[in-house]
């Protein structure tokens, strides 16, 4: 039976654990406010991007320059480039692992594809470099803030890796922030780009559609990205929050836990003495 002493620094060592738990949680909560606020003022813009380049492909449904577009060229996926978004942290529950574990699930599905990784994120990177895997690149502190301009230079250079015939296909995987309580698992192709469809529309262009739609399909993959950032970024911290507040209230228990059996022990330990007392003052009789 352990002594008093060694339960009562237990219970210092739990409550100690519970206090950092409790300040993590408080702290990724005030993050998430932020990160959310972006994620939400960013989707009415890709909502948009996406109807316009919609509009503006069924305006131009027929042209033969367009459907020749180096975007939009489908080709047998022999070497496909996979974006892999993780947390430079832990302490967020299953998210990281739900992340690896679906990656691994796409390789396996496709054995007979040379995959290489774009890996953003420590966790990913630290995973995938322990092991034999291609890695294109990584990139490590981009989450914290996302900026438009990193989600680009990332865009940028696989669109150009894509336009060489480096590679023929390009997928993202990250976490969708839903709620608080809940993430979406995304694995998405972004390149080559599907136009989305839309109804004929009779616009008038300014310039001509070809020009249009070659600035447009770039964008469009660089929204993709950092829309996967902004996503990411979200729901770690959502995850974090949930993961914390989870170990607060599981501290909370522990402690209860310890606390009854420390008064118990100390009750066994009084009675032992009583009864001690009691046998030597018969004795004495």
């Amino acid at each position: 039976m352990p002594s008093l002493i060694d339960i009562r620094r237990r219970i210092r060592s739990v409550k100690n654990t519970q206090q950092i738990t409790k300040a993590m949680k408080m702290v990724s909560a005030a993050k998430l406010r932020r990160a959310q606020e972006r994620v939400v003022a960013a989707r009415p813009y890709g909502a948009m991007l996406h109807r316009v380049l919609s509009n503006v492909a069924a305006a131009a449904a027929g042209n033969e320059e367009i459907a020749n577009s180096p975007l939009l060229k489908e080709r047998p996926e022999r070497r496909i480039q996979l974006i892999l978004f993780t947390s430079d942290r832990g302490l967020a529950g299953a998210f990281n692992g739900n992340l690896l574990k679906a990656t691994q699930r796409f390789i396996e599905e496709r054995r007979e594809a040379t995959i290489e990784l774009e890996l953003v994120g420590r966790k990913g990177r630290d995973f995938y470099r322990r092991r034999s895997y291609a890695i294109s690149g990584d990139h490590i502190g981009i989450l914290n803030k996302p900026a438009y301009s990193d989600a680009s230079g990332i865009a940028r250079r696989i669109i150009e890796r894509f336009e060489n015939d480096e590679i023929d296909s390009v997928y993202v995987i990250y976490n969708a922030f839903k709620s608080v309580m809940s993430q979406e698992l995304t694995v998405r192709k972004i390149l080559p780009v599907t136009a989305p469809q839309g109804e004929p529309v009779d616009y008038i262009f300014e310039q001509p559609v070809e020009q249009m739609m070659t600035s447009l399909l770039p964008k469009y993959v660089d929204v993709q990205v950092y829309t996967a950032m902004l996503e990411t970024a979200a729901a770690e911290h959502a995850a974090r929050m949930t993961a914390m507040d989870s170990a607060t209230s599981n501290a909370a228990d522990v402690i209860e836990n310890l606390t009854l059996y420390m008064n118990r022990v100390r009750q066994a330990s009084i009675t032992r003495e009583i009864i001690e007392v009691v046998s030597g003052a018969s004795a004495l009789e």
